[in-house]
């Protein structure tokens, strides 16, 4: 039961987090670019960090849980595992969002850079797009 109960919450979590990117590259980025105002993804920011940011770090929480729970043999690297396969992706999908993140955060938002920060996010979208993609691919036994 607990388990099932870690599911709907990282699902619920992803929602909230691929939900937000998709708003914002889809509705607020285009408005920006338009009007070249940083101050409008600075607006959306503000009001989307505050649940954004916790439902990333507890979708880290839960899929870090899940991943102890599906694969607990996961640092045997076996590949013929099919939890094993989708874990991985799902890591190089998190590193790489990371590092966009700290990128953009450190780099791009001081400096006030729209356009190669308007990548950024087109990118972080596609990114938890695929985090979907590969979490469904996973419970369904695989379309990867």
């Amino acid at each position: 039961m607990f388990l099932k109960l870690v599911i709907f919450v990282h699902i619920i979590c992803a929602t909230i987090w691929t939900g937000g990117h998709l708003i914002l590259s889809l509705s607020f980025l285009p408005k920006a670019i338009a009007k070249n105002d940083f101050t409008v993804i600075e607006q959306f920011e503000s009001k989307y960090e505050p649940i954004g940011i916790p439902a990333l770090l507890i979708l880290l929480i839960t899929g870090v849980y899940m991943a102890t729970v599906y694969t607990p043999d996961f640092f045997q690297f076996d590949f013929h595992n099919h939890h094993t396969q989708h874990i991985f992706i799902k890591l190089v999908l998190l590193l790489t969002t990371v590092v966009l993140a700290v990128h953009a955060r450190f780099f791009l938002i001081p400096k006030r850079e729209l356009k190669p920060l308007a990548y950024h996010i087109i990118l972080v979208t596609i990114l938890s797009v695929l985090f979907v993609f590969v979490g469904f691919s996973t419970r369904i036994g695989g379309l990867l």
